[in-house]
């Protein structure tokens, strides 16, 4: 328990001191976003705010997983490295992103090719990855099943191994493709994508310190009575990953508030959308996280709705997608709408963790 809260201590304060230290060097260095033309005429204000931000978030989480591990004594497991490998991948796209926004001075960066051949490679690399790793129980960070709370019993490998391989691989890379891509949708208003990462994040050390503790790896097993423990290979060290990505985005929220002195662009909502489909993998929590992160699915399916329903007859459902520009266009405020999305976001988060403790109950 003690690296999780170093580890989210120090990544919060190395975001909360090293954010505005980064912020001047972005300054300096002229590197500032640029807004799209069709988006809210408030936001022309926000031209100029120095963007990347997420390289903030990346680095107060690797070093405060590093830290804690080094002041506990304690070695990193496969999964916590993992998580942290996707989590760097698609950060590492979505700086490259927005670098050429900045350095070409527009709104788009990587053409959808480029950014869909970066997203696959790390995604399929990952995914290989994450079904290596035995540990003594012969346990790898990744199962073939398809999970809720935890693996069903449908089995991507049904039909052998070398198809389950592939079948993984492809479900694992839609899950990344799709919180990525959530996360990076979300990230629209100031604060908003980092307060729900907040919440989102937070629900996950819970969950990950709770199948720590009950997990089947240190119990007696699920057929010795204890049907309740959790097949999940290095939870420990995922609530240490957590706790850094909270104490990170906490930091960073600071300055990321409205109005906003820093955007986390798309070097952090890739980073932070990997990573919560890294961690639903890893924690058998596939399609909980869908309830947990309900506020990220909600906003990626209005932008869904909005083209489908456009593209079917021409017309719009809302004044603008994603959902929270289409509030804003309603004449609600800034901070209005981020606070009340904060709040459907927390309610969201009580659910799944709700669900997840009630399962957990109606096993023992």
């Amino acid at each position: 328990m003690m690296a999780v809260l170093i580890a989210g201590a120090v990544a919060l304060v190395l975001a909360l001191l090293g954010t505005p230290l980064f912020i001047r060097l972005l300054v300096k260095k002229n590197y500032g976003q640029f807004i799209r033309e069709d988006g809210p005429t408030a936001h022309f204000t926000k031209r100029g705010t120095p963007t990347m931000g997420g390289v903030v978030i990346i680095a107060a989480t690797v070093l405060g997983y590093a830290i804690a591990n080094v002041a506990t004594g304690r070695m990193p497991n496969a999964s916590g490295l993992l998580l942290l490998y996707l989590m760097v991948g698609l950060g590492l796209i979505g700086f490259l992103d927005d670098y050429i926004k900045i350095s070409r001075e527009r709104s788009l960066g990587l053409n959808p090719r480029s950014k869909i051949v970066g997203q696959a490679l790390i995604g399929i690399s990952w995914a290989v990855l994450a079904l290596q790793f035995p540990n003594e129980n012969h346990r790898t960070p990744a199962s073939t099943e398809i999970s809720f709370i935890r693996d069903t019993g449908i089995d991507l490998a049904w039909a052998g191994a070398g198809l389950g391989l592939v079948l993984f691989v492809l479900w694992a890379n839609f899950l990344i493709t799709a919180w990525s891509n959530a996360v990076n949708l979300t990230d629209g208003l100031d604060g908003l994508a980092t307060g729900a990462s907040v919440l989102v994040f937070g629900a996950y050390t819970v969950i990950t310190i709770w199948q720590s503790n009950q997990s089947c790896q240190y119990l007696a097993g699920p057929d010795q009575g204890l049907a309740a423990c959790y097949e999940v290979r290095d939870p420990r060290d995922l609530a240490i990953v957590t706790a850094a990505i909270v104490g990170a985005c906490f930091g960073f929220l600071w300055w990321n508030t409205s109005p906003a002195r820093i955007f986390m662009g798309d070097t952090g909502s890739l980073a932070l959308g990997g990573a919560l489909a890294g961690l639903s993998i890893l924690t058998r929590t596939e399609v909980l996280a869908a309830i947990i992160g309900g506020l990220f699915v909600i906003i990626v399916m209005s932008d869904v709705i909005q083209i489908g329903f456009f593209k079917m007859t021409g017309r719009r459902v809302f004044r603008m997608a994603p959902l929270h520009h289409h509030f804003e266009l309603k004449g609600w405020g800034e901070v209005t709408i981020v606070v009340r999305f904060w709040i459907i976001a927390a309610l969201f988060v009580a659910g799944g963790v709700g669900l997840f403790y009630a399962e957990w109950v109606s096993q023992l």
